[in-house]
């Protein structure tokens, strides 16, 4: 094929046809008319010599061919973009741009503290907008009006980069007045009431059936494997909230560990290990392609694992000047 007698600007229209999966919303988003992106998708179509999108009951559904082109076409976008744009040096003490930032309740309540400190420092004037998971799609980080997303992900698209930020590990929370605080084994474990609380994912969330164990997460998984289950009587996406609802004396609460540490001046609360093995999990961060190659955008990315670096280190000095032996997974990455 003859480079020079092809429109590039085809590959955009594609990119935004195969993440819309939809002409008219495909053209609203390029602001063209619907009859001309149809005319648009016909000559991708010739050009490619593939239907590209077909209609099925469900919509429009790509063909192997356009689910094989659409990483690599959101990669030659991206490269595209870092050589056309302008190289500007990025000065964080100056600048007052706005980062927006998709994060879960438990990285806003870990990171976040540790992460604005550095930029009162470092970045003045910085603006950092976060969101919720229920507030982001990942069109909207494809779109570019997301820069981040900071979460434990189950799934993502195969175009985005991520990085490991940290791993930690489960912790209980119990009031000091709990019957079991003495000697939390799993049957005092499983004869308590508690506390549900989880938010992972993207996009807007439902009602959970306490009924459907495999579908709770880690820890009911984790009971599940060895054949037990819990009483769970509250339910929330919250991870601030169970501290406070824990000093019902008969409610314990199962919470990241470094959620949990969180607690440890509050002389009610009482931390312990879970009297059963639960996987630890990853917190990620991932971002897409459009924004990998940013002067900004890569400068925050490197000041968040720098911020996360830095915090695993201070937990791990402090826990072995209080303790001759190794420290515990939760503090490791």
């Amino acid at each position: 094929m003859n480079l020079e007698r092809v429109d590039l600007n085809l590959l955009i229209y594609l990119d935004v046809l195969l993440r819309e999966k939809n002409v008219t919303r495909a053209a609203e988003q390029l602001g063209v008319t619907q009859p001309a992106m149809s005319n648009i998708l016909r000559r991708l179509r010739t050009l490619f010599n593939d239907p590209l999108l077909i209609r099925s009951s469900e919509g429009m559904t790509p063909t192997e061919r356009a689910l094989e082109l659409q990483p690599r076409i959101r990669d030659a976008l991206s490269d595209l973009s870092m050589i056309l744009e302008p190289r500007t040096e990025f000065r964080p003490y100056t600048s007052n741009r706005v980062f927006r930032i998709m994060i879960s309740d438990y990285a806003e309540a870990t990171l976040v503290p540790r992460l604005i400190k550095a930029l009162r420092s470092e970045a003045p004037n910085v603006v950092l907008d976060f969101l919720t998971p229920s507030d982001v799609s990942y069109r909207d980080m494809e779109q570019g009006k997301v820069d981040l997303a900071i979460n434990r992900f189950n799934d993502i698209p195969q175009s985005f980069h991520q990085v490991l930020v940290w791993r930690d590990s489960f912790s209980c929370l119990l009031s000091e007045k709990h019957p079991a605080v003495s000697h939390l084994n799993l049957k005092a474990y499983l004869d308590s009431q508690h506390i549900w609380v989880s938010k992972t994912g993207m996009g807007v969330g439902f009602g959970v059936n306490p009924e459907k164990q495999a579908g709770l997460g880690w820890i009911d998984q984790a009971l599940e494997r060895i054949g037990q289950k819990r009483k769970i009587s509250v339910f929330t996406r919250h991870y601030q909230i169970p501290a406070l609802l824990v000093q019902n004396v008969d409610l314990i609460a199962t919470l990241p560990s470094r959620i949990a540490q969180l607690q440890t001046p509050n002389n009610k609360i009482v931390i312990k290990d879970p009297p059963f093995y639960i996987p630890e999990f990853e917190l990620k961060m991932a971002w897409c392609p459009l924004l990998h190659h940013h002067p900004a955008h890569r400068w925050l990315r490197q000041l968040i694992l720098f911020v996360a670096r830095q915090m695993v280190e201070e937990e791990k000095r402090e826990y072995l000047s209080n303790n001759n032996h190794s420290f515990p997974t939760h503090i490791q990455y």
